[in-house]
């Protein structure tokens, strides 16, 4: 049973330091039985009362890594409902589902495609995270040799998924070595499908229909000795999916143990692709731990993913890039410099419309601590002062025969006052939007 945080305070040397940040021990145990801070802030806490404070300083969602042979992919160990209380930590991995009635060369051809699926989005490498192998056939030898087509395919993490004990054990002697998830303990085989876990120890994926018959199996299967599940509520229409989320994440934060496990959601079951990517969207946002496809297409991936970055980014930190100057389409020495910010979409829209145009430019990114142009410039982190700076800082003088540098059109108010840091270059302002700037590079720079 989890403590309190009068409980909890009780354990606390009771300083009152304030070392951990807050005023009192007594606020910190609050906000550790909250779940909003970690023991380790405490600088003072003996490990004696580290043992006794173990379950409540772990994160009441419980941490799943799936390893294969050459990547790993972590989910759980999140602590709040909304990211802005504090932050999500682990992305839901999407994962493509494969089925062992398939042909094996289609199976080849789809693993093989998914797997080197790769996209640029602001910087960021966006991949899918492994597969489901589903045993429709229910024969061991045919899921066998659909789990050893994906493995020679690919070395990502995969889940096995049937409920069928034997079933399940052929295909896992096929991943020896490797960590997948078990998918398919029910109340039926839950005592073979602990025994398989324990043996390979893997986690375990629970099925089922409410949250109490959830919570009832994963209290017998933690009893066996089995501390990695994943849940899998069946339920299959999107209200009631998005109820059920919903109410396994509340409840897991609210310190009830038998449902403090990351999801599985199968968006897949949607019936057509337009379906699967609602329902794909709607398991990443209300709270799965993997999502499952299965229409593997660009179309269909890319939203998926941009949408699952865009809610695990960390809203308190920007994504940046490093101040630095960026050249682009391989700039000559009568080439401007157009200055701009570190944040990421910032500069892949500059970077990308000049790329694109095929003009060629010198970019200078200044630090504004991640932050767009005219946010850096209402808070006084991209100023006349700082773009000086950087400007010597990086040496782009010594770069150009000519000195001429092209402020964002939103800051134009700074235009006087960088003439006067930098007296010896000639200061030009471009338009407000990205998308302006190939014509007016040609227009007023040529």
């Amino acid at each position: 049973m989890a403590l309190s945080g009068i409980q909890i305070y009780k354990m606390l040397p009771q300083t009152n330091c304030k070392e951990c940040g807050f005023p009192t021990c007594l606020a910190f145990a609050m906000k550790l039985a909250a779940k909003q801070v970690e023991l380790d802030d405490c600088p003072y806490v003996t490990e004696e009362s580290k043992q006794q404070l173990a379950e409540s300083a772990a994160p009441p969602i419980r941490l799943i890594t799936l390893k294969a042979r050459d990547h790993e992919v972590a989910v759980g160990n999140e602590v709040v409902l909304f990211r802005h209380e504090k932050k999500f930590f682990n992305r839901p991995g999407v994962l493509i589902r494969v089925v062992d009635t398939a042909e094996e060369a289609a199976i080849t051809e789809k693993v093989a495609a998914a797997s080197a699926y790769s996209v640029d989005y602001v910087g960021l490498d966006l991949r899918l995270d492994g597969f489901v192998i589903e045993a429709a056939s229910g024969d061991p030898a045919a899921f066998a040799t659909a789990v050893g087509a994906v493995r020679a395919s690919s070395g990502l993490p995969v889940v096995l998924k049937s409920d069928d004990p034997a079933v399940i054990e052929a295909g896992l002697k096929v991943l020896e070595g490797e960590k997948p998830l078990l998918l398919g303990a029910n109340s039926g085989n839950w005592e073979a499908m602990a025994d398989l876990a324990k043996q390979g120890e893997t986690a375990l994926g629970v099925m089922g229909g409410t949250l109490e018959e959830l919570a009832e199996l994963t209290e017998k299967i933690q009893a066996t000795g089995v501390e990695d599940m994943v849940l899998y509520p069946t339920a299959s229409a999107m209200g009631a999916s998005l109820a059920m989320q919903t109410q396994i994440r509340r409840l897991a934060l609210k310190n009830f143990r038998p449902l403090g496990y990351p999801t599985i959601a199968f968006a897949g079951d949607g019936g057509n692709p337009a379906r699967e990517s609602t329902l794909a969207a709607h398991a990443i946002c209300k709270y799965a731990g993997f999502v499952v496809v299965d229409t593997f297409a660009p179309e269909l991936i890319y939203p998926i993913l941009v949408l699952r970055e865009n809610i695990y980014t960390d809203p308190q930190k920007p994504i940046q890039v490093l101040p630095a100057v960026y050249e682009i389409n391989d700039p000559k020495p009568g080439d401007p410099v157009l200055v701009t910010t570190n944040f990421s979409i910032t500069y892949f829209s500059v970077a990308n419309e000049v790329e694109g145009s095929g003009l060629s430019a010198w970019l200078l990114v200044t630090d504004a601590e991640g932050m767009s142009v005219l946010t850096a410039w209402a808070a006084g982190k991209f100023d006349a002062e700082s773009i000086a700076k950087a400007v010597k800082e990086f040496g782009i003088a010594d770069k150009l025969e000519k000195h001429v540098i092209v402020l964002p059109g939103h800051t134009a108010v700074l235009s006087g006052e960088l003439e006067e840091e930098l007296p010896d270059w000639e200061v030009k302002v471009g338009p407000r939007e990205a998308v302006d700037l190939p014509g007016y590079m040609k227009t007023v720079l040529t």
